[in-house]
């Protein structure tokens, strides 16, 4: 019996270590190992030892097919093709090609990644779009019911997915709002497949805002959103189901060029500044919440012939940065490690989609899990 549970023990420490692609293979080897690597602890296992040694990490990347085309940017009728891949996080090889798991042909959009986990959406977010937890290690997805809270069409829908370990479940977060300022907040349940209306919203939140982007860290969404000329970072905890605002800093009062990400386990803002106090260059301003207050960190500085804005940041807690060459709509995505001060060009050239004179580019971390394989 000691030998068995030896051999067993043995058996899962050696499985624990390979991809999800290769684990998928073995579930065909026999019923004992079939349901070993089912099992949510064996689920669970592998998916905290890849986020405790950083393995079978990549980077999730929206990118044309063919970087050298050279198209009329301005051009509505130019057909431009897309493609989501993976790519390594150590040498920026490419890894992967991945399909919409519907296999529709429609562009979409990321939502956030969490555990293994995407959610996607249309890139032009309505109240009706459709959305799916996906993941693209074992091809497995889960659509959410379309929500029946729903009785008015919204102009400004904004969309946040994350893993609350308080509670131990997947939540996606839909923020909502009408030309009139009429708000309405609701959050799905992986767990449960059902969505719940928020009704306890707070006065300040029920004025007319845009969203500009967000992040989702412990359970907790945070987004930017402007009311007036007033820059705020509000914050919704899908445990609790609490609200709190926190107002950016005063050096804060525009949204271009500005980024909010999670870095080392703590919420950061990051602002492109185009002029620096040393002379040729520019900079990055990085502020991090702290005991509810925003704390200036050192800014990131780069020569003033590049032209850098953060997108976020990466599991192993490096900034992800872009150079746009706008002439053939793409950008060139860089990696900065702000502890030595060193920006590395990464050689992946991500897509730019433009809708009127909104602009998106996708690049985020992505890691390996088997999470929904078994369902949940």
């Amino acid at each position: 019996m000691i030998f068995r549970l030896r051999k067993k023990g043995l058996l899962i420490d050696i499985q624990v270590r390979l991809p999800a692609k290769s684990l998928v293979r073995f579930l065909c080897t026999c019923k004992s190992w079939s349901d070993m690597i089912s099992s949510p602890s064996f689920v669970s296992t592998h998916l905290n030892r890849n986020v405790a040694k950083h393995e079978h990490v990549y980077l999730l990347c929206l990118r044309h097919p063919n970087v050298r085309r050279q198209v009329d940017r301005d051009d509505p009728y130019v057909k431009k093709e897309f493609q989501w891949s993976l790519f390594s996080n150590e040498t920026f090889e490419e890894c992967s090609k991945l399909s919409h798991p519907l296999g529709s042909t429609e562009h979409y959009g990321i939502y956030g990644s969490s555990n293994g986990l995407v959610c996607i959406s249309d890139v032009i977010l309505n109240f009706d779009s459709p959305i799916h937890i996906w993941n693209p290690s074992v091809r497995k997805f889960r659509t959410p019911p379309m929500s029946t809270h729903i009785n008015i069409k919204f102009a400004y829908v904004a969309l946040q997915f994350g893993f609350h370990p308080g509670v131990n479940d997947y939540k996606t977060l839909r923020m909502m709002r009408t030309n009139k300022g009429a708000v309405g907040v609701e959050v799905y349940s992986l767990r449960t497949d059902s969505w719940k209306m928020i009704e306890a919203i707070p006065p300040w939140l029920k004025c007319t805002w845009q969203h500009h982007r967000g992040t989702f860290f412990n359970g907790v969404a945070y987004h930017i959103i402007q009311k007036g000329p007033i820059l705020s970072i509000m914050s919704f905890d899908s445990g609790s189901e609490g609200f709190e605002e926190f107002i950016a800093p005063d050096a804060i009062c525009s949204q271009w060029g500005l980024c909010i990400d999670v870095y080392k386990e703590q919420i950061c803002l990051l602002l492109k500044f185009y002029s620096c106090e040393d002379e040729g260059m520019r900079k990055i301003d990085v502020w991090v919440l702290q005991e509810k207050r925003w704390k200036q960190s050192c800014p990131i500085i780069f020569p003033s012939d590049y032209n850098y804005r953060t997108i976020g940041t990466t599991i192993d807690t490096k900034f992800l940065m872009l150079r746009t060459d706008y002439d053939k709509g793409i950008a060139n995505l860089h990696m900065c490690d702000y502890e030595f001060k060193q920006v590395l060009e990464t050689g992946i050239k991500l897509a730019v989609m433009k809708y009127g004179d909104i602009e998106f580019s996708f690049s985020i971390s992505y890691i390996e899990s088997l999470v929904l394989f078994n369902n949940y």
